[in-house]
């Protein structure tokens, strides 16, 4: 049942207290949850609780839903990210009603007299309004997984080094079955024990076209956050669970995996024909090899621009200039910000400077084509800056997509 007028106001009347209050309020959140629910831990990102980024992230799904309460229709980009993230993690109905709780006493425990029961009951009625809309479609993301919708066992088979930090695995299923076939760009989570007990949960891209026999995805080594003084530099909040399949998993290591999910993908059920322009920037190349991987096989004639940034080593660096050698219609430009003695040598780059889609010539972006397809993936700075310029160019944004690896837009998501 929808809001009422005067409930829906009573949520917008709040907004100003929750820019002033809502950090504040979603740490309570969290803190009061975890404590007496500890089991929840394994679900949610301890990294990033650590570094309040998780909080953050919460606090802008609120601001945001309150302000669009009238118009939600305008948030189901945003809904489709978090169902396919909840489902990545195993998320369930009756975890809604701890975090419905939970959430709601929050508000109460900051806002004190502002939350008075009219407001509690608005928000109550927001909250499941939503609620029931991402139950609803994830309900349909866990039919289409079929009989894998939860943890499967797979063996992982190999490791590659793709670059000095970032290691491909190869996984095989224990069971022995065929894989389900996923859209190139999507991601699978990778469970793992950590020191304190819990379980923790990672998203990482697919980075190979489709196989029935294995999966690939490609791990990037997060050391955390740079703190440098006069006498030392170290680093604080880093990756727990890349660090650890990096460290300490090898060939023949046992890792729980999820189903193949996300909305950021290239449909493979639609053979267009449209020229292709994928943009990426360090380990934002993952899902664009597993996208130039089933384009060169399914799509050999489709036109290709494949255009990436990187400070030193690339990734994949070797595959891409054999796609490029392979086949006509697959364009490269690489660009890099500190070159290294073999790069001199061999000249593996076409700038040796930071990314700027201004020096690419217009042609291999196909900017000419109105219906060319954009695909950009890196870090968050980078993919706005990207996009700015080609919306500047006259794209329309619908033909722009991004691939967010910061945490945002939900309470369960996990980076």
């Amino acid at each position: 049942m929808a809001l009422t007028y005067q409930q829906s106001k009573l949520v917008r009347d709040t907004i100003p207290a929750l820019r002033e209050h809502g950090e504040q309020i979603t740490s309570i959140f969290y803190r009061n949850m975890l404590r007496d629910h500890p089991e929840l831990n394994n679900y949610f990102n301890s990294v990033n609780q650590k570094n309040g980024r998780q909080p953050r992230a919460l606090t802008a799904v609120i601001l945001s839903f309150a302000a669009n309460i009238n118009h939600i229709s305008e948030l189901i980009p945003k809904f489709e990210r978090m169902c396919n993230k909840h489902c990545s993690l195993g998320i369930k109905p009756e975890h809604y009603d701890i975090v419905g709780e939970y959430l709601i006493r929050a508000f109460g425990e900051v806002l004190g007299p502002a939350m008075t029961p009219s407001v509690e009951a608005a928000w109550t009625k927001a909250y499941w309004m939503l609620a029931r809309m991402l139950i609803g479609r994830e309900a349909q993301l866990y039919k289409d997984f079929d009989s894998w919708a939860s943890w499967r066992p797979f063996k992982i088979d190999r490791v590659v080094s793709e670059a000095d930090n970032i290691h491909s695995f190869y996984i095989v299923p224990q069971d022995g079955k065929k894989l389900p076939r996923f859209h190139p760009g999507q991601y699978v989570s990778v469970r793992a024990k950590v020191p304190d007990g819990y379980l923790q949960s990672r998203q990482y891209s697919l980075s190979d076209a489709y196989t029935p026999e294995y999966y690939r995805f490609s791990v990037k080594r997060d050391e955390g956050a740079k703190y440098a003084n006069s006498v030392s530099a170290s680093y604080f909040h880093p990756g727990i669970v890349s660090n650890m399949l990096i460290d300490q998993f090898s060939p023949g290591s046992t890792i729980e995996v999820s189903h193949p999910a996300g909305e950021f993908f290239l449909d493979v059920d639609n053979n267009s024909t449209v020229p292709l322009v994928l943009i990426s920037a360090g380990v934002g190349i993952t899902p664009m090899i597993a996208i130039a991987n089933t384009v060169a096989a399914t799509q050999p004639t489709r036109q290709v621009s494949f255009i990436h940034g990187s400070r030193n080593q690339m990734a994949f660096e070797e595959h891409v200039q054999q796609l490029k050698a392979q086949n006509p219609n697959f364009k490269t430009k690489i660009f890099k910000t500190h070159l290294a003695a073999s790069d001199l040598i061999g000249v593996t780059y076409d700038y040796d400077f930071r990314m700027d889609l201004a020096n690419v010539d217009p042609a291999d972006l196909f900017l000419h084509h109105g219906g060319t397809e954009y695909f950009i993936c890196g870090p968050e700075q980078f993919m706005l800056e990207m996009s700015d310029y080609l919306k500047a160019q006259g794209v329309q944004a619908s033909r722009v997509k991004f691939e967010l690896f910061s945490t945002g837009d939900l309470a369960f998501k996990s980076s």
